[in-house]
């Protein structure tokens, strides 16, 4: 450490201005400001007093919110998704249809009833259900009627064009996705942690491979699924519970009996189903309608509910959720409209029983997850655990990698569909769709949740995807990683004590907007985004990571207290002014070229702590002087700086702070 005064040779003018800035600063910390305080510290004859220290970011003055959509919750009448009951046969009657009837715009069903193959007596005032006519084959008699050519035939033309582009590495895959128990199946979105869940599990199956004859049997799973649940489990039996709930008023049959709409390997001929799958082929297509994917809710829902438990692993599984549906078109044995609207409804259905489950029942099997997954692999703290989570190359987690993750998983969320309606209109987020967020971001209130969720939403337009409650739209994913725009002032506060995503977290997310970001507490919050949010930067407590260089967006920055950490592979940029009181402190990583340096558009303000350590690829030794700070001016001065290994020397220009570093005494 070495807080003596830099300069060697004779003072420049600027260092009277930046001696007398350092006690402004520290007096704007410690809030001294009676006339006495005022007389005592007036400057000296010469010395140049003329920067003013800026006032904190202000923000915009408001938060921003989404409020409830103006439509009947799935949350609520998630017990009418249901077939065979009368009372429950209609669009305005059953909520799965409700939430899939953007479909209604492509193609019109023989009726609008859940009544293909299904037969229901008359209930509460509501008329029995005659099973409809239907034969289930395109184009005939009893057949619905295509509304939009253009859609609908790309529809088909998608999965023709994926099947005949089809590897063989892909039709084996898909071929599992099939057969096999579906929540079986999702657990490798787990990646390292894939086996230690499935043994807790006690998870089965009796497929793991492609039989030579498969071409010509049908092969059945005969293990177990998603595990084994309750007492018959006793150390991980309330995890298998929670993931077994989300099956409850979640079955695609009603939908399928409502919509009647047929497969596409019966739509075209020139579809290429999987050839091993030939015998999976249902022979009643009267009852064997493709809309939506049942395989892809499924597998959406238990992603979801095991992100859910295992929130390091949260993006990971929510992609390994619609990968598996996508796996259905290249089987050849769904269209993308299928499996859009299977990830809808799979979504709806996790959210419905998530939110159904009371709190203890919700806490009981995520510690029992946490408790059970960090024993299996040896982690004693979440930083371990979380590492372990992510610990094997993309070889062998083929989740390995977010960027990745996040163009396939957006790839797959309309499979390229070109938008068809209003590309503006306002995101909207279910009633009860933050639930999904509170393990993976904890110190967020469930309004901030909410919001995190609508301004990481997709745009309006895409087929069937505008419902009313905007499950849609959501892109769970992008959510994961925090706010998509600062829309409104956002405080952040997060409890080390509380541990795991409280005491340390990460956003990738490009956020936009015009709010102020506002730091407290004494957990750390990294950014790593493309940010342009213009609304500054407040540092109240704890500890601000910027991992990239537009980190910070296009306002002003301001270190009240806690610390500033500069992280990133290339200098960190402060587009406006940059402000930091004597309770704040700089830390700057740095690295080779400009890696973890600041750069300061405007003026720079010092006080506080100068601390500086180094990235893992940079080893820089005695004798060599490193800059930390560029500025359009630099004002006051480090109290302390503190290099850890070398006694240090700071130096000071009217544009640039550096530290010259020497062996340690």
């Amino acid at each position: 450490m070495n807080s003596a005064r830099p300069f060697s040779k004779a003072i420049p003018a600027h260092a009277f201005r930046v001696t007398s800035l350092a006690v402004l600063l520290a007096l704007s910390a410690c809030g001294g400001d009676d006339d006495h305080d005022k007389h005592e510290d007036s400057p000296a004859p010469g010395e140049d007093v003329s920067y003013v220290i800026p006032a904190a970011p202000a923000g915009v003055g408001y938060t921003d919110t989404a409020p409830l959509p103006n439509a009947l919750a799935f949350v609520d009448f998630a017990h009418t998704n249901q077939r065979g009951d009368a009372r429950y046969a209609t669009l305005e009657t059953n909520a799965g249809v409700r939430l899939l009837a953007g479909f209604l715009d492509i193609w019109e069903p023989r009726s609008r009833l859940v009544d293909a193959g299904v037969t229901a007596d008359a209930a509460q005032g509501f008329p029995g259900i005659k099973a409809s006519d239907w034969t289930g084959l395109p184009g005939d008699a009893t057949d619905g009627r295509v509304k939009n050519a253009a859609v609908h035939q790309e529809n088909i033309d998608f999965v023709v064009r994926t099947t005949v582009a089809r590897t063989p590495e892909q039709a084996a895959a898909a071929y599992l996705d099939d057969r096999r128990g579906k929540n079986y199946s999702a657990t490798d979105g787990l990646g390292p942690l894939t086996q230690a869940w499935r043994t807790a599990a006690q998870q089965t199956t009796t497929i793991n491979e492609v039989a030579p004859d498969a071409t010509t049997v049908k092969y059945d799973d005969r293990g177990n699924n998603t595990g084994v649940a309750g007492a018959a489990n006793p150390t991980f039996g309330n995890a298998i519970a929670f993931v077994r709930s989300m099956g409850e008023n979640a079955s695609t049959e009603p939908t399928k009996r409502f919509f009647k709409y047929a497969r596409p390997w019966r739509w075209s001929s020139d579809v290429r189903v999987v050839p091993e799958l030939e015998p999976a082929k249902s022979t009643s297509p009267a009852t064997d309608g493709g809309y939506p994917s049942g395989h892809t809710a499924e597998s959406v829902r238990n992603a979801i509910a095991m992100a859910y438990l295992v929130p390091e692993r949260f993006q990971e599984m929510i992609a390994r959720g619609v990968e598996l549906g996508e796996s259905r078109i290249v089987a050849g044995m769904h269209s993308p409209l299928d499996v859009i609207s299977g990830r809808m409804l799979g979504q709806a259905s996790a959210v419905g029983n998530i939110y159904a489950a009371d709190s203890t029942t919700r806490r009981l099997a995520y510690d029992e997850a946490r408790r059970v997954l960090m024993q299996a692999v040896g982690a004693t703290s979440h930083e371990e655990f979380l590492a372990k989570a992510h610990a094997q190359p993309l070889a062998q987690d083929r989740f390995a990698d977010p960027a990745t993750n996040q163009r396939e998983y957006r790839r797959r969320l309309t499979f390229d569909f070109k938008q068809i309606a209003a590309t503006d209109a306002p995101a909207v987020v279910p009633k009860g769709a933050e639930v999904i967020l509170e393990t993976r971001l904890p110190y967020l209130s469930a309004e901030q949740r909410r919001v995190v969720l609508k301004t990481t939403a997709l745009p309006s337009g895409f087929p069937i995807m505008d419902d009313a409650e905007g499950f849609g739209r959501l892109n769970l994913l992008a959510a994961g990683d925090g706010y998509g725009a600062f829309n409104g002032d956002v405080t952040v506060s997060m409890d080390a004590n509380a541990g795991g995503f409280n005491a340390r977290d990460i956003w990738r997310n490009d956020i936009a907007g015009v709010g102020r970001l506002s730091k407290q507490g004494s957990g750390e919050l990294g950014l790593a985004g493309a940010n342009a949010y213009s609304g500054g930067t407040l540092i109240e407590a704890g500890a601000l990571r910027a991992a990239s260089a537009a980190a910070l967006g296009t306002g002003a920055v301001y270190i009240n207290a806690g610390s500033l950490v500069t992280d990133a592979s290339d200098a960190v940029k402060v587009a406006s002014t940059y402000t930091q009181l004597a309770a704040g402190t700089l830390h700057a990583r740095l690295g080779k070229n400009e890696a973890g340096q600041l750069a300061v558009a405007g003026d720079a303000a010092l006080a506080g702590t100068l601390a500086v350590s180094f990235r893992e690829d940079f080893a820089p030794s005695a004798g060599q002087t490193l800059t930390v700070l560029n500025a359009g001016a630099v004002h006051g001065t480090f109290a302390n700086v503190e290099v850890a290994g070398f006694t240090v020397t700071p130096v000071y220009t009217s544009e640039s702070v550096q530290v010259r570093l020497d062996a340690a005494k």
